[in-house]
């Protein structure tokens, strides 16, 4: 018998052993079990199956078929999977338990390779139970100002087990006060609670923690203090001149800029001729409150005034608030009716001068003005006051004192 050129064989009369398939590689696989042990429910474990390809032709991986449940080959094998001459591919395969208890399968591998068309690898596994720990704590606020409540809640690593998870919670500050546990019902991974602040004076930190299936979780929290502040927006009001026995508003405004409510409790005026306005005290006013303060300045006499408000309070910047005042009184220009009239025309009787009468408006009764004779045709009237109407007329006077019928009547209304 003869032997084909290039090919080892077994045969009697051709000697040696077979030891390689020229054209074709060896696949082999590595391990041929795999045990992925206890596994919780709910969590993916991954191990490799190695691939090799020990010989100099390149193997082809057509597919590979995985059988039980929860096992799985890793999205990121694509197939078909070249193996080049002497190379290796790790195929990931996965366990991802979806219910407690032992599983098995079986990875199957179709490739090329004539010495393993087709390779097994046996499968098992464990799911278990998830033991459920305090995996979170969270409040609503990061930082608190005054007293108050603030929501909070505690988070599990995986759902309560029967008869729910009683969770311990602890205040490291003696001002936030919380519950002594929070149970997480059964089959529930998160419960709420509700923790308490009192004031503070100064600003504190507290560190809140929560314990249970064997781990602690904590939040830190600040505490504010609750200040009253009150801010006014100008410290001097200048009124400049202002009409003696007349009057001038000017304003201010009151802010509460603090974190809790501030009270007014007192306004007080110094200077003559200064006073408030409709300030009803006491006067509390809530965080970012205003309220307008008017303040009068009425002079008496003419001259310079100076004075202070006082506003007196809780606010934390002091209990105590000054406001300059100045104004200066101005005398009041003169009143005064200036008459003016036209001589009589073609007079047969010569005029002498002439009589000016007045009456207040609506009055039937005239005053003579001037007690002799008025020779030019104009008057000044200086006895005259603010706010009053007169009527006014004019009658000529000859030299023997005769008076003529009047002249027409005029009405003037004193500013």
């Amino acid at each position: 018998m003869s032997c084909l050129a290039g090919l080892s064989c077994a045969i009697s009369g051709c000697g040696g052993n077979i030891t390689n398939f020229v054209g074709k590689g060896t696949l082999v696989v590595a391990p041929t079990a795999v045990a992925f042990g206890k596994v919780p429910v709910g969590h993916l474990a991954s191990m490799q199956v190695s691939l090799v390809n020990q010989t100099a032709a390149a193997v082809q991986i057509s597919q590979v078929n995985v059988t039980g449940q929860s096992f799985s080959v890793g999205a990121q094998a694509s197939f078909p999977i070249v193996i080049a001459a002497g190379g290796t591919y790790s195929l990931p395969v996965e366990f991802d338990p979806s219910v407690a208890g032992a599983a098995s399968g079986q990875l199957t591998i179709s490739s090329d390779s004539l010495a393993v068309g087709t390779a097994m690898v046996a499968l098992s596994g464990t799911g278990t139970q998830a033991t459920a720990t305090v995996s979170a704590i969270s409040c609503i606020s990061g930082s608190m100002t005054g007293a108050g409540a603030d929501p909070c809640s505690v988070a599990l690593s995986a759902a309560a087990p029967a008869g729910g998870l009683s969770v311990a919670l602890s205040s490291s500050n003696a001002e936030v006060t919380v519950p002594a546990t929070v149970t997480v019902p059964e089959g529930a991974t998160s419960a709420a609670f509700t923790i308490t602040a009192a004031a503070v004076t100064a600003t504190q930190a507290v560190t809140v923690t929560a314990s249970g299936g064997g781990t602690s979780q904590s939040v830190t929290l600040e505490l504010n203090a609750a200040l009253p502040l009150l801010n006014i927006n100008s410290n001097s009001l200048a009124f400049g001149l202002v009409t003696v026995s007349t009057s001038a508003t000017q304003s201010l405004t009151l802010a509460s800029a603090g974190t809790a409510p501030v009270t007014i409790s007192a306004v007080g005026v110094q200077g003559s001729g200064f006073l408030t306005l409709g300030a009803n005290l006491p006067l509390i006013l809530s965080p970012g409150q205003t309220a307008t303060l008017n303040v009068e300045f009425s002079p008496a006499v003419a001259g310079a005034v100076t004075g202070r408000l006082t506003i007196v309070s809780d606010s934390s910047s002091g209990t105590s608030a000054t406001i300059s005042l100045s104004g200066t009184g101005e005398a009041a220009a003169a009143k005064y009716v200036d008459l003016n009239w036209n001589p009589p025309v073609n007079s047969a009787d010569p005029i002498a001068g002439y009589h000016i009468y007045r009456a207040t408006s609506g009055a039937q009764a005239y005053q003579l003005l001037n007690s002799s004779v008025d020779t030019q045709t104009t008057y000044a009237d200086n006895a005259v006051q603010a706010g009053v109407s007169y009527d006014y007329y004019v009658e000529s006077v000859d030299y023997a004192g005769v008076e003529s019928g009047p002249s027409n009547a005029i009405s003037v209304t004193i500013p």
